[in-house]
């Protein structure tokens, strides 16, 4: 019995096979010779082969938001970035080089000391937690612990007048011992 696949009948389905199929995205025509830089790939209309630039590698960087990307693929570096690396994280694109924006970049110094403001008095309160607690339950303090009160209060008191629109150039009172 005889099986038939349209109107071809197996046997001659192996010679079509045979006579009419080559390999799928394969060229009859070779590539050009290698161009440093480039990669050699097929038209767009697939008629003929062109040579692309290839960056593959290479890391790029956003002139917009400074982020970094690798390229993967052949073709032109991508629109918006440069390979120059931003130096800072507060860097601005001014359409040849990095800039740096110092007022957004003193800002964050400041918003940094303020923050470091409240680590540090917050730290200081913790050291005199178990005195605050015996002053709450009604108990008299001992000479040394009266003394370390007043020294640690003075401190929060240094820490809080300190400037800290010097950052990053801020000096911090010193931790009195415990």
């Amino acid at each position: 019995m005889m099986v038939r696949h349209g109107n071809i009948f197996p046997h001659q389905l192996n010679i079509l096979l045979w006579v009419s199929v080559s390999p799928a995205c394969s060229c009859l025509d070779a590539p050009g010779s290698y161009k440093a830089g480039y990669a050699i790939c097929r038209s767009a209309d697939f008629n003929s082969w062109e040579y692309v630039p290839d960056h593959r590698g290479e890391t790029v960087y956003s002139t917009e938001t400074g982020e970094s990307k690798e390229i993967t693929a052949p073709g032109d570096y991508p629109e918006n970035t440069t390979t120059i690396a931003p130096l800072t994280p507060y860097d601005k694109w001014d359409g040849e080089k990095w800039v740096t924006d110092t007022e957004a970049q003193h800002s964050a110094a400041v918003e940094a000391a303020e923050a470091q403001r409240q680590s540090l008095i917050d730290a200081a309160m913790a050291s005199i937690s178990l005195i605050q607690l015996k002053l709450q339950a009604g108990r008299k303090l001992t000479q040394p612990e009266n003394t370390r009160l007043n020294a640690v209060l003075d401190y929060i008191d240094a820490v809080t007048a300190t400037d800290t629109s010097t950052a990053p150039d801020v000096i911090w009172p010193e931790l009195p011992e415990a």
